[in-house]
């Protein structure tokens, strides 16, 4: 059976929320999806992965959240990722989704293949988002 990995970091709910539709989306009868918060993920279960969802929203400038999310993000830079299949998503509540194009372009130089654009909620996610949370799950899945 084909396994996702959904990690992700989430301050007040949002982020936890599009991980939980991400995973339904990909969720099949030959697939098994483990949803994770980033304090209890590991390397391993990015690399025991057919395919990863990472999530986390936009934090101060347009950043990663820094005490979880981003040393999280940057050990991945130890491990062989190429062609690994991922998507990325957050929710944020002000700027241009700066913090997104910056994660694609750095999980796309350590060799990820995007299986879909970077997913961006305004603040809570309405039904609409979590459709759209669903259908990323959806396109991870086919990925793989």
């Amino acid at each position: 059976m084909k396994n996702i990995a959904v990690i992700y970091w989430s301050g007040t709910g949002n982020t936890q929320q599009m991980a939980l539709a991400v995973a339904e989306g990909a969720r099949s009868s030959e697939i098994e999806v483990a949803v994770k918060d980033v304090g209890s993920a590991t390397l391993q279960d990015i690399q025991n992965s057919d395919a990863v969802a990472l999530g986390c929203p936009s934090m101060g400038s347009e950043v990663l959240e820094e005490s979880e999310m981003e040393p999280f993000v940057q050990s991945l830079e130890d491990l062989d990722l190429k062609g690994k299949p991922m998507v990325l998503f957050g929710s944020y509540d002000w700027g241009d989704g700066q913090w997104m194009f910056d994660w694609e372009e750095r999980m796309t130089g350590l060799g990820v293949k995007l299986a879909g654009e970077g997913l961006k909620v305004h603040t809570t996610p309405d039904e609409e988002g979590l459709k759209l949370c669903r259908e990323l799950g959806q396109k991870l899945a086919s990925s793989i």
